[in-house]
């Protein structure tokens, strides 16, 4: 039972809600279009959840091996801490990756069946591609969230490859509107993973790994967030407005009262390990746009 409790906790399911965000928005935006496949949706779904978990899999054993997690803030990690061990971890990561590639295949199948041979071939890309970003975020010597890249791939692909890719599923047609949403994913994503460095910037300081928030220092993190915060809103704003049908349409705005809180918190606050609560409530709050955006597409 305290394995299982382990392995549940490496998987990091408060995550999950924030990395599926995407895919419900995407999938709105089809069935608004009479596009929608419950059987294409719930796919996707599990293969983002399957990728959310590999790559929280993995950033545990990246952070664990290099002894990062020793004294960070937060959510214990697994490595870190023993309750498992570096090679069973990285069973896990294996088979993870293996369950979600097959996951993945299944999906492109559904999506295209076996005459779309350049979407499908495509889209196994796609999911090739993130496995190893997955990986790639703290494993190896050129991990990219140890060089302050993790913003621009959490953008890519919880943001544009989730809402997008998710879209094109269904629609198999890009339409470049969709592009505002999904940078509001995006980019609510991208102030997730900041409010996490900005906590983690002392540790993260003595340990050599230079995410953004070390870059460009604690004061200047803080204005990033505000810029990224304020965006994502005016983007989701600029696509309903785009889209007009009825004032029904808005109410998503109530998923960004919280949002407005956390900007008045971050900007308040002068102890970075303070700020892991915020954490919950930027990825619920984005969680709780989606769903209400796509009821009320």
């Amino acid at each position: 039972m305290l394995k299982l409790k382990a392995w549940i906790a490496a998987a990091r399911l408060r995550t999950l809600p924030l990395s599926v965000s995407g895919i419900i928005v995407g999938s709105a935006i089809a069935k608004n279009n009479s596009l929608f496949q419950p059987e294409i949706f719930w796919l996707a779904i599990l293969a983002t959840i399957g990728f959310q978990v590999l790559s929280n899999f993995a950033n545990d054993y990246g952070d664990g091996i290099k002894g990062v997690d020793d004294h960070r803030e937060g959510e214990k990690r697994m490595v870190a801490s023993g309750l498992i061990s570096a090679k069973k971890m990285k069973y896990g990561i294996i088979m993870t990756a293996l369950v979600t590639l097959s996951i993945t295949v299944i999906l492109i199948y559904t999506a295209f069946g076996w005459k779309d041979f350049f979407n499908s071939l495509l889209f196994f890309l796609l999911g090739i591609i993130s496995i190893v970003a997955a990986l790639k975020y703290t494993i190896g010597e050129n991990a990219y969230g140890y060089l302050g890249l993790g913003d621009i791939f959490v953008f890519l692909f919880f943001g544009l490859l989730s809402v997008l890719g998710s879209n094109y599923l269904f629609t198999q047609v890009i339409k470049w509107d969709v592009l505002l949403p999904a940078s509001t994913i995006g980019l609510f994503s991208m102030s997730v993973l900041n409010l996490n460095n900005m906590r983690d910037i002392e540790n993260d300081t003595k340990n050599n790994k230079k995410t953004l928030a070390v870059s460009i220092g604690f004061l200047n993190a803080k204005k990033y967030h505000y810029v990224i915060i304020i965006l994502a809103i005016v983007f989701a704003l600029a696509y309903t407005l785009k889209n007009f049908q009825s004032i029904s349409q808005f109410i998503y705005v109530i998923a960004f009262i919280p949002l407005l809180f956390n900007l008045v918190t971050v900007y308040k606050n002068k102890d970075p390990k303070l700020l892991d609560g915020e954490l919950k409530k930027v990825a619920l709050s984005t969680f709780v746009y989606s769903l209400l955006f796509s009821f009320f597409i």
